[in-house]
């Protein structure tokens, strides 16, 4: 305390207890991607890393989804159209559709990623709506985060709709960001063309991945296929507006043909006349075009069959938001060493693709590593999360998930803590004080079945001091060195159960 100079009691208050390590969060997703708007009360967060807690937030800042527009067309022959009808004849015309403007997935995402759990996470907005989606834009968007913190996972859903190179290069700067640069988060990318089967003539999407990602920083991604059926976008909240030009036409044509105007008397023909027509009415009001579409709604099966295609096509969805949002889930439930595996999907309807057991084999297990995640959805318990490893597979030290991320958790809260003594004295009183807090913070993620071990001395380590983990020129040189020895607890990925026959007893 300082001098007494003057007469009176003096009161000396001295720390009793060490500091203590804060947990870090651990499931912040930061998604990258275009948005309706990037607004805040006038001030724009383009290219600005914005934190929210919920879709609201997420409205009111960046908008609603965008508005698709989509191709309807007659093909050849029914066998290759999306789907069938029969017309008033009895032949079969086969139609396909297919979505030309209004492609984005971050909003479509961002809503998958809130009904599975997820909670505070980061949005960039690198453009809007009517933007060409640009591989360079994407990567800025990642660089944008080097500043913030918080963010513990990276999530691109946008990169699936680039070319097939162009998205490997947006999703290996994305490994670089977390590996290289950061190393304190974790990238969570889709296989491109991740919809299609193994066996599709156009190619192996998951091998089209596996051979063009290379192996650089493998240990900070993971990778799920295939994709997923979602519930989404619903058949209700599109009309005949979101089909273009031809597509209304052909459909006013099916129209025509399924209420067979030729058969109604002329009072009810004026009206279905009326309903026809003003299918092209482009300037018609809000409010009619609304009640125009509820009447199709009411009068037409074909035109429900054609609202749920495109339902169905803004449905498929990449699983990464989806993922993000069970990790939080995981993470706040059980812990970041749980991994975040055997969990249902939350709307979602099934996977593209039905993965068999031994189709599974190779994609969780491969000479090169480069292990893919797994959603399969088995009878009577839905779409499941059926894989928890890294990309980097032949890895015994980070081929699961959660001994990668509960690792990042571990040394940034440390890392945090240990700020406090900078510049401290680099003698005994220091180093006891710094391994004692460690220590303390290791025994409680123990006893919460964060760590391996009977006893805290089999799950963890802490060791600093001169002659042990420093020499006298460390200390001469300013540098305090602590090494800490974790035994992380790993998931039981094969369990064998041996059944063996025993003799009759008496």
């Amino acid at each position: 305390m300082g001098v007494m100079k003057t007469p009176g009691v003096y009161i000396v208050e001295k720390s009793a207890f060490p500091n203590s390590v804060v947990e870090v969060a651990t499931a912040v997703p930061a998604f990258i991607g275009y948005t309706q708007k990037a607004d805040n009360k006038g001030k724009s967060l383009a290219n600005q890393p914005w934190r929210i807690t919920s879709m609201a937030e997420f409205h009111n800042y960046f908008g609603f989804g965008p508005a698709p527009k989509f191709k309807f067309a007659a093909v050849a022959s029914p066998e290759e159209g999306t789907f069938s009808l029969i017309d008033s004849k009895g032949a079969r015309t086969g139609y396909s559709i297919d979505q030309e403007e209004g492609r984005y997935l971050l909003y479509y995402s961002m809503m998958l990623f809130f009904q599975n759990g997820g909670g505070p996470c980061y949005i960039v907005s690198i453009g809007k709506y009517g933007d060409s989606i640009d591989p360079d834009k994407l990567k800025g968007g990642v660089d944008l985060l080097v500043k913030e913190q918080e963010p513990t996972m990276v999530v691109i859903p946008d990169a699936v709709l680039l070319a097939q190179p162009d998205c490997i290069g947006v999703q290996q700067h994305m490994l670089a960001h977390c590996g290289d640069v950061m190393k304190n988060r974790v990238a969570i990318l889709d296989v491109s063309d991740g919809f299609r089967s193994r066996q599709d003539p156009a190619g192996d999407p998951v091998a089209n991945f596996r051979n063009s990602l290379g192996i650089n920083f493998l240990n900070y991604g993971m990778a799920y296929y295939p994709w997923v059926n979602t519930t989404i976008s619903q058949a209700k909240d599109l009309s005949y507006e979101n089909l273009d030009g031809d597509g209304q036409t052909l459909l006013q044509n099916l129209l025509t043909d399924e209420f067979e105007l030729d058969k109604q008397p002329d009072g009810k023909k004026a009206q279905l006349q009326e309903i026809i027509d003003g299918v092209a009415k482009a300037d018609a009001s809000v409010d009619d075009k609304a009640m125009l579409n509820k009447s199709l709604i009411a009068l037409s099966p074909r035109y429900n069959m054609i609202l749920t295609e495109m339902a169905n096509r803004l449905n498929l969805l990449p699983p990464s938001a989806a993922m993000a949002g069970v990790y939080t889930m995981v993470d706040n439930n059980r812990g970041v060493w749980k991994a975040p595996a055997n969990v249902s999907l939350n709307s979602v309807v099934s996977p593209s693709v039905n993965i068999t057991h031994g189709d599974q084999e190779d994609l969780n297990v491969t000479p090169q590593g480069k292990s893919i995640n797994a959603i399969r959805t088995f009878v009577g318990e839905g779409t499941l999360v059926w894989g928890a490893r890294t990309l980097d597979g032949n890895s015994l030290d980070w081929r699961y998930i959660n001994v990668r991320r509960t690792m990042i958790m571990l040394e940034e809260s440390v890392k945090l803590a240990t700020k406090a003594y900078v510049f401290e004295p680099n003698v005994a009183n220091t180093w006891v004080t710094i391994k004692s807090m460690i220590r303390n913070f290791l025994a409680g993620i123990w006893k919460r079945g964060g760590l391996a071990g009977a006893s805290p001395d089999d799950a963890f380590a802490v060791f600093v001091g001169l002659g042990e983990t420093m020499t006298p020129e460390d200390i001469l040189e300013g540098i305090l060195r602590v090494t800490v020895l974790v035994a992380i607890s790993r998931p039981a990925e094969f369990i064998e159960i041996t059944f063996q026959q025993q003799m009759q007893k008496s």
